[in-house]
């Protein structure tokens, strides 16, 4: 079984219909992804993680220093309340208390106008001293008819811990990120080995001629392995299939060289008598111009299936000569002429029937859609130019002319099934040929059909 995965899209080519190779988008491979968002998932559980910690620090850490400060003013309101006549000590470090008399209440004013409008509770209070160095301290306030109490407490020390807690956590962050590069890395090869691994078996059976082993005994009873175990069933159906067709090919191939070498002994046998009429001897000529025709289709569709190139050596001119030949004899009084020019001595590595087909094809449709003028067949160097005076070709033929089935806009009630030029195209790719098809200068149309260099 062949699989090929990997082949960048095509573009139709407006003029010939096959493909023209692009470059393929950027595809965003499963391994990427894995890495990707294992890296997504340690930042943000961390960075979630770092930011729940701060918040739940900082929330604790004003709990508790407005619980000190709360029971610290309580015991200092307590100790002035039991010898008024003295300022109580407070022997707790980071803490600074004051007490305001009334009559130092428009001094406070004066020297504290932002304590002087505090109200009772805790507030917290930063910026920046005569020196130029940022402060930061939470004040307790007690306000009562008789004095006023103050407490402070030095958020400094806090505060730069709490720097040094956001610094530690921004690196931590960091460093799990990077862990979880390392992980989803080792991770995704470990998830993705079974299917690069099933991915290079399939390569590996590309152009094979042997039929392929099983996949499915390789890989574990998993997800791989039932996609495996698909990929056999459906290279069995495929291998059926494409073996059932060769032989349906082979058999018709045969069957239809028997009747037609009949045909050729009995029309070679009648030729041979003297006394023909000149219209049966006409006729006679027909029908072996059309055994080898069939002949040459036969053989060159038996090898399009088995995608083989036949063998043999075929001259362009002599072969041109024969169809012309041939259609000369059913123009039925088309005032048409068809002309030979160029190099006679072309000779190409491919057998006489394949380029019979290809070329036949390209000299029938001219003959066909060419009412009046002249068919001219140039034979050049490395190619061959088929150029006819019919009704021209329009963008929509140029577009669809070489895909299976497509019939031009004055095909109109002609015979034909629109299948030549898709058989054409088919010769050039297994040869290795070049057909290109385009209007005329000013009518008409002219199709070269370009040889590989031998």
């Amino acid at each position: 079984m062949a699989l090929d995965t990997a082949s960048p899209r095509r573009k139709p080519d407006p003029v010939t219909g096959k493909g023209e190779r692009r470059r393929a988008p950027y595809r965003r491979r499963l391994r990427s992804r894995i890495i990707v968002s294992f890296v997504l998932l340690g930042f943000c559980l961390t960075t979630l993680f770092a930011f729940a910690t701060n918040w739940t620090r900082a929330r604790v850490e004003n709990q508790l220093v407005e619980d000190v400060m709360n029971r610290n003013i309580n015991e200092y309101a307590k100790r002035f309340a039991a010898d008024p006549s003295r300022s109580p000590d407070l022997p707790v470090q980071q803490m600074y208390a004051r007490l305001v008399r009334p009559d130092k209440f428009e001094a406070l004013r004066q020297e504290q106008p932002d304590w002087y409008n505090l109200n009772d509770g805790i507030h917290g209070v930063s910026g920046v001293d005569e020196g130029g160095k940022p402060f930061s301290y939470k004040l307790a306030v007690r306000k009562t008819p008789d004095v006023w109490f103050f407490l402070a407490y030095d958020m400094t020390e806090s505060i730069r811990g709490e720097s040094q807690l956001n610094r530690a956590l921004f690196f931590s962050v960091l460093v799990f990120s990077v862990l979880s590069l390392v992980l989803g890395w080792w991770s995704a090869s470990k998830v993705m080995k079974p299917v690069s691994d099933l991915a290079a078996r399939l390569r590996a059976y590309r152009g094979g001629t042997s039929e392929p082993e099983p996949l499915a005994p390789r890989f574990p009873d998993d997800e791989v392995g039932q996609l495996a175990q698909a990929l056999d069933d459906y290279s069995a159906r495929l291998t059926e299939v494409v073996q059932r067709d060769r032989e349906f090919n082979a058999d018709v191939s045969h069957e239809l060289r028997t009747p037609l070498a009949v045909i050729r002994g009995a029309t070679e046998l009648l030729l041979t008598r003297p006394d023909l009429d000149p219209k049966v001897l006409q006729r006679l000529q027909r029908i072996q111009r059309a055994e080898q025709q069939c002949t040459d289709l036969i053989g060159a569709l038996l090898l399009l299936s088995r995608n083989e190139r036949g063998q043999g050596s075929s001259n362009v001119a002599r072969v041109s000569e024969q169809l012309l030949d041939s259609h000369r004899a059913q123009l039925g009084g088309k005032p048409l002429e068809l002309i030979l020019e160029g190099n006679h001595d072309l000779v190409i590595d491919a057998p006489e029937s394949a380029l019979s087909v290809a070329l036949g094809n390209l000299i029938g449709n001219a003959v066909k859609y060419s009412k009046e003028g002249a068919v001219r067949v140039r034979v050049g160097n490395n190619a061959v130019e088929v150029i006819d005076s019919g009704p021209g070709l329009s963008e929509e033929d140029a577009a669809k002319l070489f895909q299976r089935g497509y019939r031009g806009t004055h095909a109109g009630h002609s015979q034909g099934g629109g299948i030549g030029l898709s058989i054409v195209s088919r010769l050039c790719d297994l040869y290795g040929w070049q057909v290109n098809v385009r209007p005329g200068a000013e009518r008409g149309v002219i199709a070269t059909l370009t040889f590989s260099p031998a």
